[in-house]
């Protein structure tokens, strides 16, 4: 993704167009890691297009798979798979954004995931229990993101999480995650947690959410 010569930028360009001016709470609801299962992401499309679509850069077809969501009407993310705290045990794939490469070696990766598929406002981090809490690793990511007109959604996996503080820091368009909905993969559990984000919204005037690519989710 590039910023268009008329100074165009994809998170505006591509984002689901809604009402301004309605003063109802807000709450956005995000579904990653699609694209790996054929069922899930079929079953995910098919959810109204408010629902926001974010697809793992490894899937295969993801091009055919972004152009169906868009054409459904959903605003897309991309998971950047980031080093977690027990990386390699738990190892999020060979493209991952790792503390312990240089700037220039994250920057590679990172255009690597970005040129997976298009259509997509911006990107969250997936699995980044480390790398998210270094503001330091951070920061060429960020500005990368920022110099393509992208958005970040900070998931929030790291409890000190650096990403959604150093976005504002550098006026990068973000947005952050307020509770993950199926970290118990229940019926009950989900509907707890959306009756949170409900709470939230109208509380605060918005809330974000954000679930995972299983069938008692969808």
């Amino acid at each position: 993704p590039v910023i268009g010569s008329d100074g165009r930028e994809p998170w505006l360009v591509y984002a689901r167009p809604f009402d301004p001016d309605d003063s109802r709470p807000l709450i956005a609801i995000v579904l990653s890691g699609l694209g790996l299962s054929q069922a899930a992401t079929d079953a995910a499309i098919r959810l109204p297009g408010v629902v926001t679509l974010s697809f793992v850069a490894y899937a295969s077809g993801l091009r055919q798979w972004s152009a169906r969501a868009r054409a459904a009407g959903h605003e897309l993310l991309l998971d950047i798979p980031m080093d977690p705290l027990n990386y390699p045990t738990d190892d999020p794939g060979p493209h991952t954004l790792l503390t312990s490469l240089n700037p220039v070696d994250n920057i590679a990766r990172l255009e690597w995931l970005l040129s997976r598929f298009t259509g997509y406002v911006g990107v969250v981090d997936h699995m980044g229990s480390k790398f998210a809490a270094s503001s330091e690793a951070l920061r060429p990511v960020l500005d990368a993101l920022n110099e393509r007109g992208l958005m970040i959604l900070d998931s929030r996996s790291a409890l000190d999480s650096a990403v959604f503080d150093l976005a504002l820091e550098m006026k990068l368009p973000s947005a952050a995650n307020d509770g993950f909905l199926d970290d118990t993969a229940s019926r009950e559990s989900i509907d707890w947690h959306l009756a949170e984000l409900e709470r939230m919204a109208r509380e605060t005037g918005y809330a974000v959410g954000i679930g995972r690519a299983y069938p008692v989710t969808i």
